[in-house]
């Protein structure tokens, strides 16, 4: 079997670009017909979708095209250490990650399994998952008033959610230390969530890398109170001993991997002992393989995996496969209960029920792109050019 056809689709997310508002996807057809599609991870990528889309073009015409899918190893390999220099570079490995997902897909469907099947098998029926906190509807003051924000968390509860993720620090270019107005108001808030949904809800403090050390350690103190399920990225991820060192100071949870790539920065996370829970992002990590490979690491060190998704369904799908087979799995990530458009660009949606997603049965990702839709919001014209 050898791949004949690499095709990429450079999507244009509607309003409120929940995901994203581009979406980067892989099409491999193989010489017997079968197609496997794959996502690359590319949020926060300063290029436009029409060189991304001319990348993947010329990557897998002068790498891909002609490969066995099968040899997903030596593909792989061929292209981290022929395309990337032996370093991670978080576009190149998107798009990497991107092929080897389809490879995956066509895998399955060669064999007439899903993925899961292939790496160890069913270890769990149903996925717990989890979702930001949005507003209801426009002009809903839910990031202004901690009552109404511990309101709006409630009616996710009721909706069959166990946990749920916030993030109110905004912005600056540099990790910061945060000011005693924000630091209360991130009390306030936490406070009003666990009064509102008790204990029938995680409480996810996410963050971006926003805080300094010192400030990440007393933030960390007045939240751990409310025994929040995790800390995210309380200090950038590119300094793993400042991690580490808030990771000591606090009993919460230090949660962390969206910008990180391949099992070597992963290997340094837990060596250093600096998070506990790795969100690992399938289009940006290296693909599947290496997910499953971080994934047994981690769980030698009683470590668990949350994988991290601000993109489309398909790296979603990528996800839900290592989650299913991986005794470490503990939650993840969704967009509310992945309808709207993360529901319209598949021909059959990702199965969602009172907070679980129920695990496909079909064949590779158990998901097919719909290619028209696909087009109808395409990134690029003809000659790259955007709409």
């Amino acid at each position: 079997m050898k791949i004949v056809e690499v095709v990429p689709y450079a999507v244009e997310t509607p309003p409120p670009h929940r995901g994203g508002e581009h979406w980067f996807f892989v099409k491999l057809t193989t010489n017997d017909g079968i197609v496997g599609y794959g996502e690359a991870y590319l949020m926060g990528v300063p290029l436009s979708p029409s060189a991304i889309v001319k990348m993947i073009e010329d990557i897998g015409e002068n790498y891909v095209v002609g490969s066995d899918p099968f040899q997903v190893e030596k593909l792989w390999r061929r292209l981290y250490h022929g395309v990337y220099a032996d370093h991670p570079d978080q576009v190149l490995m998107g798009i990497i990650s991107g092929f080897e997902i389809a490879c995956w897909d066509i895998i399955g469907k060669a064999l007439d399994q899903p993925i899961y099947n292939l790496l160890g098998g069913k270890y769990h029926d149903k996925l717990r998952s989890y979702t930001y906190i949005y507003p209801k509807h426009p002009g809903d003051p839910v990031f202004d008033d901690p009552e109404r924000f511990g309101e709006r968390a409630l009616e996710y509860v009721k909706e069959g959610f166990t946990a749920l993720k916030f993030d109110l620090i905004r912005g600056e270019l540099a990790p910061r230390q945060l000011s005693l107005e924000t630091l209360q108001k991130m009390e306030d808030f936490v406070r009003s969530m666990r009064e509102h949904v008790g204990t029938r809800c995680d409480i996810l403090v996410g963050t971006h890398g926003q805080m300094t050390t010192s400030s990440a350690i007393r933030l960390a103190k007045r939240l751990e109170k409310y025994d929040p399920l995790w800390f995210e990225e309380p200090v950038p991820p590119e300094n793993r001993d400042e991690m580490a060192m808030v990771a000591r100071h606090t009993s919460i949870p230090i949660a962390t991997g969206e910008r990180l790539s391949t099992i070597y920065e992963f290997r340094e996370v837990l060596e250093k002992h600096a998070a506990s829970i790795l969100q690992m992002a399938l289009g940006r990590v290296g693909g599947i393989l290496v997910a499953k490979k971080i994934a047994g690491m981690a769980e030698a060190y009683y470590a668990q995996i949350a994988p991290h998704l601000w993109a489309g369904p398909i790296e979603g799908a990528a996800n839900i496969q290592i989650d299913t087979c991986s005794p470490n799995f503990l939650i993840q990530e969704g967009i509310e209960t992945w309808g709207g458009f993360h529901e319209e660009i598949l021909k059959e949606p990702i199965k969602w029920e009172k907070g679980y997603i129920i695990p496909p049965t079909k064949p590779g990702l158990g998901v097919e792109l719909n290619e028209e839709v696909a087009l109808e919001h395409s990134a690029v014209k003809a000659h790259g050019k955007k709409d």
